[in-house]
């Protein structure tokens, strides 16, 4: 299905064919000037820095008069600290190698040739992103880095911010000699719609929603372009009645430390019949002390009244506070069902002493990632590896996992002949 540009605005189409032309230029430029350009996105930002917190905060206080949620303000309030962490983001971007135009071996070989695969840029790229002003810079410099353009699409809630960020970074990359349009910001409250960018597929590459899960819904209902769901929230762990209750109360506690977003939050917990009733008070009790809700199904209920109950929706629902609700189970096997219908399918766990059961349940959880014994706290810069993250995915088909450099590459096949036929 084709998008149909001649309903969408015409400023909008005039930047997407920019932005589209923008990204065969980039395409063809060398990883060294590309790692530069970055570079000067970070030099950018922290040159910037005061303009963008001055930003942030008329966003922060329109937002507090127009009641904004909570949870949105925490999204959208930039700390120095944040800003600081996103410099960081883009210097060890820019010290990673270069991903595009790897050769690889084919799968397979034409008689009288030579075949091999090359990583490339995809395109166009757009992040549609509520609050999270910092998401703007990061999604730049992997775009940059891996040769595609982008398009920012953010929330009304952080227009401010948004274009603060956005003016540094064009000028940033207008004195590296990056190719014009590649980077472009739609504000959010003027101009088109949303439907009218994610149907832009004949320049549109990939879209990337960012945010609660009725922005990201509403953006895969709409696009007809190829779209990289984000999620967030609603992870379950799986409570072995071998697992220590120290290290189950440590994995929930640590999930949620993830900041500004709790990508990896553990929100569901499965405990073993078996597990003692003294060990579930015990948990529940160092929970509230930390400031965490508890909830229950209708047996916990029944049997500990000072929990509240869970309604049915929330099992497949991530409630992205301190939040956490138990359900009794019978069996891994019953634990595994649960999950596969109602996590979102990104971070799954399990706290276990058995080996059979860490397998099992690795490879029975149809989930992008599975934490055995293990905290599954996101970080968008982990110390270790080369590696830097813009969020998580929990589709299959595109990408499914963290989404890194390599989720905004991909293939070419090139044949090379030698004149015989």
């Amino acid at each position: 299905m084709t998008g149909d540009s001649s309903r969408a605005a015409p400023d909008l189409i005039a930047i997407v064919r920019r932005v589209y032309q923008a990204a065969l230029e980039l395409g063809t430029t060398r990883g060294a000037d590309r790692s530069r350009a970055v570079r000067s996105l970070a030099l950018a930002l922290k040159h910037s820095a005061d303009n963008i917190l001055e930003a942030n905060t008329l966003d922060l206080e329109a937002s507090r008069e127009m009641a904004v949620p909570e949870l949105i303000l925490d999204w959208l309030k930039l700390t120095p600290e944040r800003l600081q962490t996103t410099i960081q983001m883009l210097e060890r971007l820019s010290e990673l190698s270069d991903p595009i135009r790897k050769v690889m071996n084919a799968s397979y070989q034409l008689e009288h040739s030579q075949t091999y695969c090359q990583l490339m840029p995809l395109g166009t790229i757009a992040l549609i992103y509520e609050a999270f002003p910092e998401l703007g810079a990061i999604a730049a410099g992997l775009c940059i880095k891996t040769g595609n353009s982008l398009i920012l699409r953010g929330g009304s809630e952080a227009s401010h911010s948004n274009a603060a960020i956005a003016e540094a970074l064009k000028l940033a990359l207008d004195d590296c000699g990056m190719p014009p349009g590649c980077l472009e910001l739609l504000p959010a409250e003027q101009g088109s719609s949303l439907q009218d960018l994610v149907t832009q597929d004949r320049y549109v590459n990939l879209v990337i929603p960012y945010g609660r899960p009725s922005l990201v819904q509403q953006v895969v209902r709409c696009a007809t372009t190829p779209v990289l769901r984000s999620a967030m929230g609603n992870c379950y762990l799986y409570w072995s009645p071998s697992g220590s209750l120290e290290l189950a109360r440590w994995m929930i506690l640590d999930s949620h430390q993830s900041e500004p977003d709790p990508v990896n939050a553990i929100e569901k917990v499965l405990i073993h019949s078996n597990q003692k009733p003294s060990s579930l008070a015990m948990l529940w009790n160092n929970l509230k002390e930390k400031g965490f809700k508890i909830r229950g199904d209708a047996e916990l209920v029944a049997e500990f009244p000072e929990l509240t109950l869970v309604d049915d929706k929330e099992w497949s629902e991530p409630y992205l506070t301190k939040t956490v609700a138990f359900k009794r189970v019978e069996s891994l096997d019953a634990a595994i069902a649960w999950i596969n219908r109602y996590s979102s399918g990104h971070a799954d766990c399990i706290v276990t002493e058995s080996y059979q059961e860490n397998r099992q349940f690795a490879l029975g959880v149809n989930s992008a990632s599975t934490y055995i014994n293990a905290s599954p706290r996101f970080s968008r810069n982990p110390s270790r590896g080369d590696a830097v993250f813009l969020g998580m995915s929990n589709q299959k088909g595109q990408r499914r996992g963290f989404i890194s450099l390599d989720a905004l590459t991909t293939l070419k096949h090139i044949v090379q002949g030698n004149g015989r036929f």
